[in-house]
């Protein structure tokens, strides 16, 4: 008889532990985490094989990538401004919000990247290829502006990688 009088409290305390949520534990990107998945950064880091490396809000403003293979690499909110990228190979680039104004990419190859969001106010372009690379709309008539040269390694036009209308006159 006395079993029987606890049953009914064993089922309530059942069905509390059944129905009580359970934290979710769950994993979130670096920046979410507050931890840092940045590869390794020097102010010369000119011809390294930095294939799907991962700078997340990494300062890269003036660092010489120029002749590196960043191919695969991930640039989320990063500062490239004034970077050298001269000659650089960063196709298929992930970089998002990313600022590349002032960066020197010519003769860099871009194939396609994915370049949401991001900036590339004075950059300098001439001879890059951005074959089949995705790029912010706001973003292609300043690039257009001065899309000039041809690439020496794609032996593609930069003008007509950004699908770039022909100049008037």
């Amino acid at each position: 008889m006395v079993h029987l009088q606890r049953l009914p409290g064993l089922a309530v305390a059942l069905l509390l532990i059944l129905w009580t949520p359970v934290p979710a534990l769950a994993i979130t990107a670096p920046e979410l985490r507050g931890a840092s998945a940045n590869a390794v950064v020097s102010r010369d880091m000119h011809g390294r094989q930095l294939q799907a490396a991962e700078y997340i809000k990494a300062d890269l403003a003036g660092v010489d990538l120029s002749a590196s293979d960043l191919t695969g690499a991930v640039f989320n909110t990063s500062d490239l401004s004034g970077a050298d990228l001269r000659g650089a190979i960063l196709r298929d680039v992930v970089a998002f919000a990313s600022r590349f104004n002032g960066a020197d990419l010519r003769g860099a190859v871009l194939e396609n990247g994915l370049f949401m969001q991001s900036s590339f106010a004075d950059a300098r372009i001439s001879g890059a290829d951005f074959t089949d690379a995705v790029v912010d709309r706001g973003q292609l008539p300043q690039l257009c502006r001065r899309a000039a040269g041809h690439n020496s390694i794609t032996d593609r036009d930069t003008r007509a990688s950004l699908d770039c209308p022909r100049p008037k006159g």
